[in-house]
Formats: structure tokens, C-alpha cells, sequence
């Protein structure tokens, strides 16, 4: 047993972008506690979490839907994920179920990964909600979805649905193909339906924010004043069949330049792409650096925003999390999101190499270790507020998302 958890350790960790040593010293599985004890529920740090901040402002602006499709939901995931002999992704599945507490009893699988959201969004203050996204197809240049090589798909009815049915917990948004036929007309009725915002990956549902095709759909999307969260940088956690320079975040500029509100998820913290603004043959630079670019043009104030998302994870530049961190003057532009369930994968953070680089307080660290083991929603928001570089915090206004989601139509 000890030599298999050693084995599937090493192949998380390929899977995940990280040392092989990480899962040798940490627990591997989310043992997916249920209520806090309750020295941790009333502790010191946990309570602080929530000075000075408004609870029911307070949304997770980027949490997934996920499951296999066996509750009815219209979720599919790609066969390869369901076969060992595929173990790349057969064992991405098993992290992200796992650190979603989904069961893996038949005709279950769907149903707890949901219980599990309620129960820990239930574990916050009265008044937090999560924003639940769909998750669009790959399509081929020509808007035709190709299923084959989509990683999953999760339609945006599901998504709709669980939002209508726990109104006191969740919200959704859409995700729609700009290629797509209707696309135009499958945006408004997601809107109508009460979509808060689109959400997209570009390099794996084969996307290039770029392309003109895309004009019309921005149209829509500003007209409509539906924010668009948008992955940018590189991608570790879902392969698909687009180019991976679709996630380079300059290409994000045609959506700003027709109006529409652009979230650039994670802030684009993860790895490299090309710098398209010194020609076709730019050199390669942090996708971060270009996110900070944008972020400095006077032109995208009030239009380009990010989501602090997977920022603390173990393969992110502490420099990065520290520019973050130091940069006031970008807070009002930041949005609180977890991308859950990655908090509940438990060796993705690092609480240690936080605590070494004097950017996590060694109190805080046992106290955040159990937490997480309970419940990642709250694991997640406890270290983003206890979070310091110097003697600089994460704004509290950071974490009031809410209001960011109002539209205001054309």
C-alpha cells in the first residue's frame, strides 16, 4: 500500500507541475472532514477572517461544477479520463473528484460533489455564495464542438439549475463558444436565465480571443455588460486541442477594446508566452508581465480586472504572490476566487514555504493545515487575509465581489 500511494504520488505530481518529494511528505488524499472542531471554528485567525469585510458581499468568483454525468446533470468527461490506461488523466480524475469529496458509489458521483459545495459553503458566513461555472465544448474553427476532444463539458443548464435550486448559496456562469452559430442568441438567453458572467479557457475549448470572428460575440457580451473571466497563461489542469498561445493574455485586448469587462483568471500567474507587441517573432516573457502591462493602460481601467484564483499554489513565483500582494493600487481591481476544488487537494499550498519566506505567520499554519482538511472554501479566504509582504495585506475590498457582478446594460 505504502509503495502504491508513493507511485500515484509521483504521478500527481507529474500531473500537477510539481516534485515528486512534495507527496512523500504531505497527505495525499482530502480525508474530507465534515464540521470544524470547534477550537478551529472559533479560533483566533479564522474569526479574523471576516473583520472589516461584508459577508454577504463576498462571492467566489471562480469555482467549477464538476462530476462524471450520472445524475441526470449532462456532464460528460472524456473516455480517457475513465481508463487506466490513460493514466494522465484517469488520475486527474481521481485528484478532482477526490478533493471535491465526491463518492465514487454508482449513481452518486454528481450528486455528493454538490452536497459537498452546500455543506461547505454552509461552513461560511450567512451570505457568501460561489459562482458555479459551466464549461464549454471544444469546437473547431468553423463553431462545430468536437466531444471527442473535449476534457468535459459541463452544460450550462446544470450549472443554471443548481444556482436556481440553492439560490442562498450560488450563482452561475455561462460558458459559450464565440464560434458557435448562435452563440449571440445562446448569450442572451443565458443572461436572461440569470448568467453573472462567461466563462472561458481558451487553449483547450479552442479559442483565440483574438480572432475577428469573435467581434460579434464581444457585441453581445458588452452590450449585455456580462463580464468575461478568461484563463490566461499556461494551463495545468485541463488539456484540449486549441493553440497554446490562445491563453497569451494580450490577446484578451480585442474583448477590452469593445467594451467588455475582462476577469483574467489566476491573474495569469503560470508560465510563459510570447511578447505579440514586438512583432510576430517577440521573445517569450512571464504571462504575469503581461497581464502587468495591461493592467498599467489607462485605456482597460474599469475594464480589465483579475481573479486572485490559484495564486498561492505551489508552482506559482512567490514573486508574483508578493507583486500582488504590494500592488494597492491594482487591489481595487482584484477579485477573491478559489477555483475550487483545487484548495482541496492538499499538497497544491505550500503553508511551510509561506511561513520560511515570512509571508504566513507560524501561528497561523496549524491552524490553516486542519482547516483545510475540513473545509477548503474557508482554508482558501483564511490564507489569502492572513497573506502579508512586508507589512502589506490583501485589500478587504478584494474579497467583496458582489457588487462587480451588477450589470448595468446597454
Amino acid at each position: 500500500m505504502k509503495r502504491r500511494s508513493l507511485l500515484l504520488g509521483a504521478a500527481g505530481a507529474a500531473i500537477l507541475g510539481l516534485g515528486g518529494s512534495v507527496f512523500a511528505r504531505q497527505q495525499l488524499w482530502n480525508p474530507c472532514h465534515a464540521a470544524l472542531p470547534p477550537a478551529i471554528a472559533g479560533h483566533d485567525i479564522v474569526r479574523a477572517a471576516w473583520d472589516g469585510i461584508d459577508a454577504a458581499q463576498v462571492w467566489d468568483c471562480h469555482a467549477h461544477l464538476a462530476g462524471i454525468g450520472d445524475g441526470g446533470s449532462g456532464i460528460r468527461i472524456n473516455p480517457r479520463m475513465l481508463s487506466p490506461l490513460h493514466p494522465t488523466e484517469y488520475l486527474q480524475r481521481l485528484f478532482y473528484l477526490n478533493a471535491g469529496c465526491a463518492h465514487q458509489a454508482p449513481g452518486r458521483v454528481d450528486q455528493s460533489y454538490l452536497e459537498r459545495l452546500h455543506n461547505l459553503a454552509d461552513g461560511m458566513q450567512p451570505g457568501f455564495k460561489l459562482l458555479l461555472f459551466a464549461f464549454e465544448q471544444t469546437h473547431d474553427r468553423g463553431g462545430r464542438p468536437h466531444p471527442e476532444l473535449t476534457a468535459f463539458h459541463v452544460p450550462n443548464h446544470h450549472a443554471r439549475d443548481v444556482a436556481r435550486a440553492h439560490p442562498a448559496y450560488f450563482e452561475w456562469a455561462c460558458s459559450i463558444h464565440p464560434l458557435r452559430e448562435d452563440c449571440v442568441e445562446a448569450l442572451e438567453e443565458a443572461a436572461q436565465d440569470g448568467a453573472r458572467a462567461v466563462k472561458w479557457l481558451p487553449p483547450t475549448m479552442g479559442i483565440d480571443p483574438a480572432a475577428p470572428a469573435c467581434d460579434r460575440f464581444y457585441r453581445a457580451l458588452a452590450r449585455l455588460d456580462l463580464p468575461l473571466i478568461s484563463h490566461a497563461g499556461e494551463e495545468k489542469a485541463v488539456h484540449g486541442a486549441g493553440e497554446a498561445g490562445w491563453g497569451n493574455p494580450l490577446r484578451l485586448r480585442r474583448a477590452l477594446d469593445h467594451g467588455v469587462r475582462v476577469v483574467v483568471a489566476h491573474c495569469a500567474s503560470l508560465g510563459d508566452d510570447q511578447d505579440e507587441d514586438r512583432g510576430q517573432h517577440g521573445p517569450r516573457v512571464p504571462s504575469f508581465s503581461l497581464f502587468a502591462r495591461l493592467m498599467g493602460e489607462a485605456r482597460y481601467e474599469g475594464r480589465l480586472f483579475g481573479d486572485i484564483s490559484a495564486i498561492t499554489l505551489r508552482n506559482r513565483q512567490l514573486s508574483t504572490l508578493r507583486q500582488l500582494i504590494e500592488r494597492d493600487d491594482w487591489h481595487p481591481r482584484l477579485l477573491f476566487g478559489t477555483d475550487y476544488p483545487l484548495p482541496g487537494i492538499l499538497p497544491l499550498v505550500s503553508l511551510r514555504r509561506l511561513a520560511v519566506e515570512h509571508m504566513l505567520s507560524e501561528a497561523a499554519v496549524p491552524v490553516l493545515e486542519t482547516l483545510r482538511e475540513h473545509n477548503p472554501l474557508l482554508f482558501d479566504l483564511v490564507l489569502k487575509r492572513q497573506l502579508r509582504a512586508g507589512h502589506q495585506r490583501l485589500a478587504a475590498s478584494i474579497f467583496e465581489t458582489r457588487r462587480f457582478f451588477d450589470r448595468k446594460p446597454a
